[in-house]
């Protein structure tokens, strides 16, 4: 799992013993598994050791994720006590049978001698040890046994003992969590955390991850200054003139731009442009929707007269669809991640910030990753856009998430009524650095592409929506003569 080993800054130390711990269905035993399975393809010695599941049941487990467990040595041992062939009328006392099933793991051991161990569940080992301090000298004892063995081990625990104890924890070199938490709607947010890896660095802190039909993702929580690359901070063209004089120039490699409007006003039309010129002049973008289909979006770039299908299928524009109530906020920003650093994507697209923030509600410090995501594409030299669409057409049009601090520059585009007819109009309200036009232009979209036009100099009150005609003979375009 090379995700896992970033966040382990390498991976698991080899020759010492660690513990995977998490409720019932976290997913240790995939994690588990896949620790094993990679380890048989590099062709060392693996061994499952099941305290709590037939090997049956962990093959069905296998089968779920196409995984092959040849190679993989399964030693099924079932705990004395709960053998019914092997009890008693007088019960055994519990030191014995504690005894008896840490024989039984040690001779497993000694016959496979595996270079990698998954023990499957420590918890079983406690419910037959009764006493902290019986349960605490059976595990120094194996865990004295596994060190000699020079094996890399995972131990399972499902944290079903009460009280609750840190005997293991603190015999233990690393300790790794795993939680899983319902949404109100949509798939559930698996999350992991290195509580200790003795002897080693790693990446504290929350990471999410996912298990797929094939492999268990990890996606390690972004640090922005961890990642940096040289780049010109030079402006990118929009391919229409009159856009890049409202901007002073262009906007500028490295910086992030918020498109502020209400719907229907070009917000993701004008994003797309940008795209799309990117692609024409070689160079890559990806396009994140959370609100559109692919079937909506070729339609609106083929009305715009912009060959987005054919820079898709060629590779320059990256389109993908993101379902927000299926996918964690560190797998988004995964994803951007590897559009950047395995694709050198020069702009990135993300339409809507509204869809994302909405419908993660149930998430926290969305607002912290958001601008963790925003310098580190900066670091980068990538372009970002973000999408926020206002509530409200014509008056009273307010900003429902007031994020307009997080980016280099805002772009506003409105509704605006003159003669018995709705225009749409441009501005730009911020950017930095460097000067930019306080100006208001015509803003229109056409068979022939995105247009910018003329300053609406003869109007007062556009950015309200009712404007004021104050000039002399009419705006060609606006008011007819």
């Amino acid at each position: 799992m090379p995700e896992l080993d970033v966040i382990l800054r390498g991976g698991l130390l080899k020759g010492r013993i660690h513990l995977l711990e998490g409720k019932p269905g976290t997913g240790k035993t995939s994690i588990g598994m896949q620790f094993l399975v990679k380890g048989a393809e590099q062709r060392e010695r693996c061994l499952y050791i099941a305290l709590s599941e037939t090997e049956q049941e962990l093959r069905g487990t296998a089968e779920s994720h196409d995984w092959s467990l040849d190679g993989i040595d399964i030693c099924e041992i079932v705990p004395v006590e709960a053998n019914l062939a092997d009890q008693q009328s007088v019960l055994f006392p519990a030191e014995v049978e504690l005894s008896k099933t840490i024989k039984l793991i040690t001779d497993c051991i000694e016959k496979y001698n595996p270079t990698r161990v998954v023990i499957d569940s420590v918890s079983e080992i406690r419910l037959l040890a009764e006493d902290a301090m019986r349960y605490r000298r059976q595990i120094i004892a194996l865990k004295q046994f596994l060190l000699k063995r020079d094996s890399t081990v995972l131990l399972l625990d499902d944290l079903t003992a009460e009280p609750r104890g840190y005997e293991l924890e603190s015999t233990v070199h690393g300790v790794i969590l795993l939680e899983q938490r319902e949404r109100s709607f949509g798939s559930v947010r698996r999350s992991m955390r290195i509580i200790k890896m003795r002897g080693a660095d790693y990446q504290s802190g929350w990471h999410d991850f996912a298990i797929t039909k094939n492999e268990v993702l990890m996606f390690p929580s972004l640090i922005a200054d961890e990642h940096h690359k040289e780049f010109a901070h030079e402006p990118i063209s929009s391919d229409i003139p009159e856009m890049d004089d409202l901007l002073g120039g262009g906007m500028v490699r490295g910086n992030s731009a918020l498109i502020l409007g209400p719907s229907g006003a070009g917000k993701s039309s004008l994003a797309l442009q940008y795209a799309n010129a990117a692609a024409k002049r070689g160079e890559r973008a990806a396009y994140f929707s959370f609100d559109e289909s692919s079937e909506t979006l070729l339609e609106r770039a083929t009305g715009l007269s912009m060959s987005i299908s054919d820079a898709i299928k060629r590779d320059s524009v990256h389109w993908e669809r993101i379902n927000p109530t299926r996918i964690s906020p560190g797998e988004f920003i995964w994803k951007v991640r590897r559009q950047v650093e395995d694709r050198d994507v020069s702009i990135v697209v993300i339409d809507s910030l509204n869809s994302y923030m909405e419908t993660m509600h149930e998430e926290q410090a969305l607002m912290l990753q958001m601008h963790e995501l925003l310098s580190y594409l900066s670091n980068m030299g990538v372009l970002c856009l973000i999408i926020v669409g206002q509530t409200g057409l014509l008056e009273n049009v307010h900003d429902p998430l007031d994020v307009t601090y997080i980016t280099d520059t805002v772009i506003l585009l409105r509704f605006y009524e003159a003669d018995g007819a709705v225009h749409k109009a441009i501005s730009v309200v911020k950017k930095r650095p460097g000067r930019h036009e306080s100006t208001i232009r015509e803003f229109t979209l056409t068979d022939s592409g995105v247009q910018v036009g003329p300053q609406l100099h003869e109007f007062e009150g556009v950015l309200t929506g009712v404007p004021r005609f104050i000039g002399k003979g009419g705006h060609e375009g606006n008011v007819p003569k």
